[in-house]
């Protein structure tokens, strides 16, 4: 507990409350439609599904917190990956922003309701998925990295079983949606970017895993699936 407070500087806690809070608003910040109740759904599922997968992780490992907390500060990070991981929040800054713009401006014409239930319930799988595999995973870092110090290994457990990278699965089916469930067509300009970005990143750290880490490569052997089941 004290490592993680130590972690957790003041610059740290403000950084945190800026992309947990302030981005997932932006629809409504933006858009100054306080009726949109689409928005106001985006915006606490994101906070709660944040909240309790942190809360569960941490009580299953709380190295987690200390290690996703030092985002782009470690020196064995790959050097593709200081790339791709950055655009990966900058791609998912954009969906809420182009939603919110998108709303003000009425750029979109609005989906029906039954696509967006549809919607809704694709964006929860997804949520869970990647807490899931947040949970299950005790080296779940922010970026692609050797974690020797914590005594990295192959977690074959949970939605492991089934993929290799099932939380890139998880937020790849949320990002896809969300612009049916925002009613913006232009919100899936940086959803498909992003997941162009996860795509090259899991393909990336595949091949970085099977060279690096012990056992992955017969872990990899007895599961199939990089990232979508059934195709790769």
């Amino acid at each position: 507990m004290d490592a993680i407070q130590k972690t957790i500087s003041p610059r740290m806690i403000i950084i945190m409350l800026f992309f947990i809070v302030v981005v997932p608003a932006l629809p409504l910040l933006i858009s100054r439609h306080w009726n949109w109740w689409e928005a106001w759904v985006y915006f606490i599922l994101y906070i709660v599904s944040f909240a309790i997968s942190r809360l569960l992780a941490a009580r299953n490992n709380p190295g987690i917190i200390k290690e996703r907390a030092q985002f782009m500060q470690h020196d064995n990070t790959q050097s593709w990956d200081k790339l791709l991981a950055p655009l990966t929040g900058f791609g998912g800054g954009l969906i809420p922003l182009i939603a919110g713009l998108d709303e003000l401006f009425g750029w979109s014409l609005a989906y029906s309701i039954n696509l967006k239930i549809m919607a809704l319930i694709i964006i929860l799988a997804g949520y869970v998925l990647a807490s899931y595999a947040l949970i299950t995973n005790h080296f779940f870092s922010g970026t692609v990295r050797l974690q020797t110090e914590r005594g990295h290994h192959v977690i074959s457990g949970g939605p492991y079983r089934w993929l290799r990278h099932p939380g890139y699965f998880g937020a790849i089916l949320t990002y896809l949606v969300t612009p049916i469930f925002l009613d913006s067509f232009w919100v899936f300009v940086p959803a498909v970017f992003i997941t162009l970005i996860l795509v090259i990143r899991t393909a990336l750290e595949d091949r970085f895993l099977q060279k690096e880490l012990q056992s992955y490569r017969e872990y990899a052997q007895q599961v199939r699936y990089r990232l979508i089941p059934g195709i790769w």
